[in-house]
């Protein structure tokens, strides 16, 4: 074991910005024009022929740039109509964007467990959950690991409802080897804040082939302003004139961030190898220790490899919380993901909700910790981390 005591602190995640989208955010100050115009439209251009990709069918997706995936997430339920009287159905183990924002159209919000081995939604506990209320489920990527979205699909084609994917963990995760953003799904958002796996600073995208829901989304986007700023601002005759068609919001993403994701995402997929690179090694090292390594995808399908979640065995010297204190003794930053929703107090007092209720989240939760994984990362940055783990767990 190598002694890490004189070394930098190790954060649990910082970005890749390279020379390109240092170059691109210059270029978008010294044009005069930083929020919503040319590099966001171009951004969202290339986002829809990504996930076309050697099918040139860029036009089948409509990519709608937005300013978090909170806001795309409520975007996609307002543009499915969701409100008072309906239930949007997601798992308790999520960050609570997932959740909150059926309470920002007043529906109500069902949370289900997760399936032990994936921690992803369970999709049995969906179909259990539903009632004549449910309009919407809110499927969850954990970490970068597909949810069962054949089964999700299924049942919701079965139910009649519509499918939200919280793609947030999710670039570039595949799902029986197609891209997640080109399922089955009604509306699928992505996440690019700033510890993702591209990122935009703060941002998002929101992914659909219904040009209806498009078609809202971009409205809403923009306080239902009936057509954009730029548009408005570029056309060679005048034409200030506007109508408000809604109360929309305010949620468009800059050019600022947008000449970021030009960048980030043409290297999105490099992003992806090396994550997958750490994760496989800290698969090696940490093997005889008492802890479960991440589950991997079935069938060959890719992992974004966006967190890497370890969850102490039974026999574990200590416990989470307490190598959680080492591991920071040590210089090194971790984290966990998530304090399952069921256990906060807006979502436990609302509801009535028990931790019994939820077995397999609060068991994953009471033993996980998130190790640090990104593309800056050296493999003696996980030899460091490995080594300080073996330390902590046998005293």
């Amino acid at each position: 074991m190598s002694d890490t005591s004189s070394l930098p602190f190790l954060p649990f995640a910082l970005p890749e910005i390279g020379e390109e989208e240092i170059a691109e955010v210059v270029d978008a100050l010294r044009s005069g024009w930083v929020t919503t115009g040319p590099k966001t439209r171009r951004f969202e251009a290339d986002f829809s022929a990504f996930l076309a990709g050697e099918s040139g069918h860029a036009q089948e997706f409509h990519s709608i740039a937005i300013n978090s995936a909170t806001a795309g997430l409520h975007l996609a339920l307002e543009a499915l109509g969701i409100g008072p009287g309906d239930e949007v159905i997601t798992t308790t183990h999520t960050f609570t964007a997932s959740a909150e924002v059926a309470r920002y159209l007043g529906a109500d919000v069902k949370l289900v467990d997760i399936d032990p081995a994936t921690l992803c939604i369970d999709p049995a506990a969906f179909e259990a959950a539903i009632t004549p209320r449910t309009k919407a489920v809110v499927p969850v990527h954990y970490a970068g690991l597909a949810a069962d979205m054949p089964r999700i699909g299924a049942i919701a084609r079965r139910h009649g409802i519509r499918v939200v994917e919280d793609a947030a963990h999710a670039l570039p995760t595949t799902c029986g080897g197609r891209l997640v953003g080109t399922l089955d799904s009604d509306v699928t958002v992505f996440s690019f804040y700033a510890n993702k796996t591209m990122t935009t600073g703060e941002g998002g995208m929101l992914v659909t082939r219904d040009a209806a829901i498009a078609a809202r989304a971009q409205v809403m986007r923009l306080h239902g302003i009936n057509r954009d700023a730029f548009d408005r601002f570029t056309a060679k005759v005048p034409s200030w004139y506007y109508e408000i068609v809604a109360p929309g919001f305010k949620y468009n993403l800059t050019d600022i961030a947008a000449a970021l994701g030009i960048h980030q995402l043409r290297r999105v997929r490099d992003f992806q190898v090396r994550r997958q690179q750490l994760a496989d090694l800290y698969d090696r090292l940490l093997a005889d220790l008492p802890v479960i390594c991440p589950p991997r995808p079935a069938g060959g399908d890719l992992h974004a490899w966006h967190l890497y979640v370890i969850r102490l065995t039974d026999d574990a010297a200590i416990g989470r919380d307490a190598l959680i204190e080492a591991l920071y003794a040590a210089g090194i930053g971790c984290s966990v993901h998530y304090i399952p929703l069921h256990l906060h107090p807006y979502w436990r007092e609302r509801y009535g909700l028990r931790s019994e209720d939820f077995p397999h989240s609060q068991r994953a939760y009471e033993r996980m910790l998130s190790l640090p994984l990104y593309t800056r990362m050296t493999d003696a940055d996980v030899f460091r981390v490995a080594d300080s783990l073996r330390a902590a767990l046998r005293g």
